[in-house]
């Protein structure tokens, strides 16, 4: 089976505006490593989620595989094209809300449809029937500012499914919620992805949401980030909520733990060793 996305020796480099650090080499430089000779492997319709303690680059390599940025060096393929920039089959939906605060909750799913020239009526069942899977239904002439802040991320889910993208990329896309939506969110999402099946990738802090979410969890190491292990989850599908008070739950969340913890430790020895840090 082809791979969906194939990240190939990925590695990203930021030049620091104003200071400098000392690399591994005991030099000054104006360079910061931020990923380090990443190889994945995403298979279509998987579930992947990656983990990783914070500045370890789980953003970046999510911009990277949507084309947002570029590698310094290595290449990315979705599809077995080479990714150039962002792409029509690729979906993104960020942290923040990202709505156009100008726009109704329908109007905003509707924006990727209108922009590819997709008829008004057509458009218009399009993100109702949205509105109703994500049970917004009374919400569709609201503006973002009327909406709560886990609506407002309902409607972002929407509107980047509404062009049935083949590759969903979701970057902590319920870590500003409180922890009941939060659930209530991931369980609307594995639904639709138990329908639909798209090739989603899913950067989290959570270990609980990585667990319930995933096929497979990529942990990353501290900054400069590599892939330091995939761990398969084993759990079935579909997943209700009360899989996660299962002993099998508790065993796939250790599993993870157990590998993520020294690299959580890790950078945090680093912050505590960096200029100006101070508890």
């Amino acid at each position: 089976m082809a791979e969906k996305v194939s990240v190939e020796n990925v590695n990203k480099k930021f030049r620091l505006k104003k200071s400098q650090q000392i690399n591994d080499n005991g030099n000054l430089t104006n360079e910061i490593l931020v990923l380090d000779n990443v190889d994945l492997k995403v298979k279509p319709g998987e579930f992947l989620v990656v983990v990783g303690p914070s500045g370890c680059g789980k953003s970046v390599l999510l911009d990277i595989i949507g084309g947002l940025t570029k590698p310094t060096t290595g290449k990315v393929f979705h599809d077995n094209l080479e990714v150039v920039g962002p792409n029509l089959k690729t979906g993104y939906v960020f942290q923040q809300y990202a709505l156009f605060p100008w726009r109704t909750a329908l109007s905003n799913i509707e924006f990727g449809l209108e922009t590819r020239g997709v008829p008004e009526e057509e458009r218009t069942k399009i993100g109702k029937d949205l509105l109703s899977v994500f049970g917004l239904s009374g919400f569709a002439d609201r503006f973002p500012y009327q909406l709560s802040g886990g609506m407002q991320q309902r409607v972002a889910i929407a509107r980047s499914l509404a062009t049935d993208p083949d590759l969903l990329l979701m970057d902590e896309p319920f870590a500003a919620l409180d922890a009941q939506t939060r659930e209530i969110l991931q369980n609307q999402l594995l639904k639709i992805w138990d329908q639909k099946r798209t090739t989603v990738i899913f950067v989290t802090h959570g270990l609980e949401e990585a667990v319930f979410l995933a096929d497979r969890v990529v942990v990353m190491t501290a900054r400069p980030g590599k892939i330091k292990q995939i761990i398969e989850i084993d759990l079935p599908r579909p997943r209700g909520e009360d899989i996660r008070a299962s002993v099998e739950f508790a065993i796939n969340k250790e599993k993870v733990w157990t590998v993520l913890k020294e690299e959580v430790n890790k950078a945090q020895k680093d912050w505590e060793l960096a200029p100006g840090f101070s508890r």
